[in-house]
């Protein structure tokens, strides 16, 4: 009971940081950053929506293996996606990775009704906590930003929630 108690507590704090990072003009954090399949990725605030812990999904037939199912968030269905498995990445999955878990939504003005399966939310980030960054790889998908090395040497990767939302793969969730 404790542990739904702090996840709330965290939601709520988030969801605080959330709002106030989007009324900033100024410098500040621009990216949540969380980890999925042991990799850092910088989610774009503008492009975010809710944060919400996991709660399970209803599975959906017939769609492919990333496609976790359906949830729904304040009356909203949403499609949740893993995509640590959509973009091949090892996904082993526990009740302790479950238990740990969040969803995000995309933010409801891209159109999509869509949520990523993150298993962990690892905070805030902005601009002054990355040391140096470089354009993404060749051969990554469209939706990857530039690649951000942070003070310690931990790389985190941008993506565009936009640019997924909008890909063919990610659109085309049925087997």
């Amino acid at each position: 009971m404790a542990q739904r108690e702090d996840l709330r507590e965290l939601q709520t704090r988030l969801a605080d940081r959330l709002s106030q990072a989007r009324n900033q003009t100024a410098v500040g954090a621009s990216w949540l950053a969380v980890k999925i399949s042991g990799k850092n990725f910088l989610l774009p605030l503008s492009q975010s929506g809710e944060v919400l812990g996991w709660s399970g999904v209803e599975p959906v037939p017939y769609t492919k293996p990333w496609m976790l199912g359906v949830t729904s968030i304040r009356g909203i269905l949403l499609t949740v996606v893993d995509l640590a498995r959509m973009l091949g990445l090892p996904a082993a999955r526990s009740e302790q990775v479950f238990a740990g878990a969040s969803v995000v939504a995309l933010n409801p003005m891209m159109g999509v009704n869509a949520a990523l399966f993150v298993e962990q939310l690892e905070g805030l980030r902005g601009s002054n906590d990355f040391s140096q960054s470089k354009d993404k790889p060749a051969d990554a998908p469209e939706f990857f930003g530039a690649l951000y090395t942070s003070a310690s040497g931990e790389q985190w990767q941008e993506l565009n929630l936009q640019l997924l939302a909008n890909a063919p793969d990610f659109l085309d969730i049925t087997v």
